[in-house]
Order: C-alpha cells, then sequence, then structure tokens
C-alpha cells in the first residue's frame, strides 16, 4: 500500500515546516513549494527533515504551474501556508500581500475544482480578521480587519466557505490566533524579545526597543496549533475553526517572563519607543476554542509560561 502523500504551500515558514516535520513522522510523503531555489532551508535544517522533504520552486500566483504540480504529486491532503506573513509589511506592500494570499487561495481553489480534487485542503486564516475583541472571538462573530493583511486573510476566509458550500470542496480555514516557536521569524515582537534578552543575558550591553507593551494576545504553541489543522481536515463535516488557547495577557507579562527566567529585571533593558506604535495596532485579541473541542476533542496542551520555556531552550 502506498504512503499518503500531502502538500505543503509555503512549506519554509514556521507553520508549513512543522507541519511538513508532524506529516514526515506519521508516514507521509510531503512535497513542499518554496518561492526561493535555495536548498538550504534553515527551519528544515534544524528540524532535521531535509534529507526527507521534496522541495520544489513553484510560482503559485501562476495558475498553471500549480495545477501541473497537483496533478503531478497526486496529494491526499494540501496545506496552504504560503503568502506574506507580516501586519507591518502589508501596509508598505498592499498589493503584494493580498496578491501572496488572496490570489493563491483563488488559483488553489479554482485549480481543485476544475481538476475534481478529492483530497482535503488546509487554509491557514489569521485572527487579525476580527480587529478588537471584546469578548472571546469565534469564527461567526463580527469582523473588523485592520490591515491589508487582515482584509486579505478576511477574503480568503469568505472565498473558502464559499467553495465548500457551492462546489462541495473538502476545504476548510483554520483561523489561528497568535502562535509561537523556535522557528518564528525575527521580525516579529515576541522572537525579537527572545533573542535579544539572551544576548543581554550573555554579557551584549544592547537596549531592546519595544512599542506598545500593554497589548493583549492569545499566545498558543505552533506546535499545537498545526495538529489543530491536521484534525480539521481529516473530520467527517468540514468546518472553519478558531485555532487558540481561549487565554490572554499582555505583551508586558511575556517580557516580564522572559526576563524574570534570565534572572534580569526587563526594565534595566528595555527602551519604549514611542515611535514603534503602531497607529492601526490591536489592544485586545482573544479567541473561543468551545466549538473545536466539543467537535474534535482539540484543545491546546501549552500556556504562555510553557511556550517561553521552550523559546528560551533553544
Amino acid at each position: 500500500m502506498n504512503p499518503p502523500k500531502a502538500l505543503v504551500l509555503g512549506c519554509t515558514g514556521q507553520d508549513g515546516s512543522l507541519v511538513s516535520q508532524s506529516l514526515l513522522e506519521q508516514g507521509y510523503e510531503v512535497t513542499g513549494t518554496s518561492r526561493s531555489n535555495n536548498r538550504k532551508i534553515e527551519s528544515h535544517e534544524k528540524l532535521g527533515i531535509s534529507k526527507k522533504i521534496k522541495v520544489v520552486s513553484t510560482q503559485l500566483l501562476k495558475a498553471y504551474e500549480l495545477e501541473k504540480l497537483i496533478n503531478l504529486e497526486n496529494p491526499n491532503e494540501i496545506y496552504n501556508f504560503a503568502g506574506q506573513s507580516s501586519v507591518g509589511l502589508s501596509f508598505k506592500y498592499p498589493r503584494e500581500t493580498r496578491e501572496s494570499i488572496v490570489t493563491i487561495t483563488k488559483n488553489l481553489l479554482n485549480t481543485c475544482k476544475v481538476l475534481k480534487f478529492e483530497g482535503r485542503l488546509f487554509f491557514a486564516g489569521s485572527s487579525e480578521i476580527f480587529g478588537n475583541t471584546s469578548k472571546p472571538a469565534s469564527v461567526d462573530s463580527e469582523k473588523n480587519p485592520m490591515s491589508p493583511y487582515a482584509e486579505a486573510k478576511m477574503e480568503s476566509l469568505f472565498l473558502v466557505k464559499k467553495f465548500r458550500e457551492e462546489y462541495n470542496l473538502k476545504c476548510a480555514t483554520g483561523i489561528f490566533f497568535n502562535h509561537e516557536s523556535n522557528l518564528r521569524s525575527k521580525r516579529f515582537v515576541t522572537q525579537k524579545i527572545v533573542s535579544t534578552a539572551k544576548k543581554i543575558a550573555n554579557g551584549c550591553n544592547e537596549k531592546l526597543k519595544l512599542g506598545n507593551i500593554n497589548i493583549v494576545r492569545d499566545w498558543g504553541s505552533a506546535r499545537d496549533y498545526i495538529l489543530a489543522a491536521q484534525k480539521m481536515i481529516r473530520s467527517k463535516k468540514l468546518k472553519d475553526y478558531t485555532i487558540c488557547t481561549g487565554k490572554s495577557v499582555n505583551l508586558e507579562y511575556f517580557l516580564n517572563n522572559v526576563f524574570e527566567q534570565l534572572h534580569m529585571k526587563w526594565e534595566d533593558h528595555v527602551i519604549i519607543d514611542k515611535t514603534l506604535f503602531r497607529p492601526n495596532d490591536i489592544d485586545q485579541s482573544f479567541g473561543d476554542c468551545s466549538e473545536i473541542y466539543k467537535d474534535l476533542g482539540w484543545k491546546a496542551t501549552k500556556n504562555i509560561d510553557s511556550i517561553v520555556n521552550e523559546l528560551l531552550e533553544d
């Protein structure tokens, strides 16, 4: 019997790398896509999967290339983690951000519709679509996107729902709230805090510059969340879910936790820089994970304290 196959679009980032590792551990043959021809992928090296995953350079904005790839690989599952993932950069590059999210979503959905694809498709959504949340957000909560990135993710969510309901495509979106791992890019504030705090602990005199540390987020573990993604698309009834912990803390709590574990006081090493405050930043964002727990039995296993431990151990 042939092993199951998976195609991971955007396999080089945090989530794409982790889902690839998880699938390989389950005996899947995994093909991943990358915009680059570079075969030395740092996240894959770190996870020890470089020689186990097949990585192809594909222009996902070209539908014919996607169709060719799906025909060639004939996967059982497709995971879409492709796209520009920085909220901040989306203000600088709104057109490119929208193309990398919405156009790729359209291409993938249309291609699978034309090919009468019988496998399962997972799309990575974002809690940014909700904007500020005064109560835990679920899939049906009011949408209030506050960035080009959030607008693109909202449009993608609606497209996936349309293709599932109108064309019976086996697809669903997991709306991820903030999630961390040691593979997170240094441009994200949590990794910026951890990496700089480590350098300071090792004798560097660098000051850590941060913006608003009062923002509140629902932080979870990326490794938890990619397991939720797999549970979602393997379930009998496909639907969209919010993937979160249901708990939230402010950035100052995260900051304090990191420095305390390194036996320092953050106040001695951090400069709050008003120029780093975002005018459109979300003050508070947290989610409701009761639906995915009720339907699929999934819940987050790691809280913010254990996530900080994991990040510092790297």
